[in-house]
């Protein structure tokens, strides 16, 4: 069979944003492999949002429910998963390379003794149409320096795709629904909270747009120039922090941009006073416009940038606020 997986993720009986980039990264692939998509759904009960994975490209969804699933369950959720990979043949099973689905694509990889290719930013297949060839993928390596080609010969092809890279695009399908109830076995692992961010803030490896800061801000107090410039952008936009700012406690680890934080992919990159360690640009580089602000005209983020402003921030962005309020207004 040529049928492609897409395993989906919601929060709180939603489906989330990234579940139509999945859809569609899944789409892309079986059309090459001449094949169809099935978008699986694991919830406690129905899920908003499955009736319109047809239009993303999803010729099945399918719901799994059980209690369990209400939050995320590890070990329950890719034993279910791995099992219908098993029954149902399937030629490449699609995840989000969220925070969620960089630990539960591992687990269903581990279970079908296949390869994972985690946070890809490209896919095709090489070697002929009909299923025949082989999946290959394109993902960063070295801090984002270089791209690495993979070729997956397992018999199920596994891989996770970097969130806002796969711009959710409309190609409508029938998106015939069925749902099921499973039983699982009570897991080890427990997720007793997930602890959404204030105010309904947009998580940074979602957002389409992020603001971040380093420590050219001097102190956690005048964050709120970045928050101002955020909600100037439209409600868009999403604050993000340098690893330096986080270690220092100025804000959370969930704001975190980089090699040991969250990897992001957004339209728009805005980098305030941050100057461009290596670890950093490894998880923003791929973002589509990239602009620096930084008094320090040798900062290394200015290679990566497509704009630069060298200036005072403090300076700087309350004049850029103010015109992009003046523009939106």
């Amino acid at each position: 069979m040529n049928t492609v997986l897409a395993v989906l993720e919601q929060r709180d009986g939603a489906l989330r944003n990234v579940s139509q980039e999945v859809v569609t990264g899944a789409r892309r692939l079986a059309d090459a492999l001449g094949g169809t998509v099935e978008a699986l759904v694991l919830g406690a009960g129905s899920v908003k949002g499955v009736d319109r994975l047809g239009g993303f490209g999803a010729d099945k969804v399918v719901t799994v429910t059980n209690a369990a699933f209400g939050t995320y369950a590890p070990e329950a959720q890719s034993a279910v998963i791995a099992d219908r990979v098993k029954a149902g043949g399937y030629r490449a099973v699609v995840f989000a390379a969220s925070a969620t689905g960089k630990d539960l694509a591992p687990r269903v990889a581990a279970r079908l003794g296949v390869a994972l290719a985690q946070d890809i930013t490209d896919l095709a297949v090489e070697g002929g149409g009909g299923g025949g060839g082989a999946v290959t993928v394109i993902r960063p390596v070295y801090a984002g320096k270089a791209l690495l080609k993979l070729k997956l010969t397992g018999r199920v092809a596994v891989l996770s795709l970097r969130p806002n890279v796969f711009t959710p695009v409309q190609r409508p399908r029938a998106g015939a629904a069925e749902s099921a109830a499973v039983t699982v076995a009570a897991g080890r692992v427990v997720v007793k909270q997930i602890k959404a961010a204030p105010g309904g803030a947009l998580d940074v490896a979602e957002a389409p747009i992020v603001v971040s800061g380093g420590r050219g801000l001097k102190e956690p107090a005048n964050f709120k120039l970045l928050e101002a410039l955020a909600q100037a952008l439209g409600g868009r936009a999403a604050v993000g922090a340098s690893r330096a700012v986080v270690d220092a406690g100025w804000r959370p680890h969930a704001d975190q941009v980089g090699q040991t934080g969250k990897t992001v992919s957004p339209t728009l990159y805005v980098a305030v006073g941050i100057s461009g360690a290596i670890q950093h640009l490894a998880g923003m580089r791929t973002s589509g416009v990239i602009v620096a602000i930084n008094k320090d005209k040798d900062a290394p983020i200015f290679k990566v940038a497509d704009y630069g402003i060298v200036g005072d921030l403090f300076e700087v962005v309350p004049r850029l606020t103010e015109e992009i309020r003046k523009l939106h207004g």
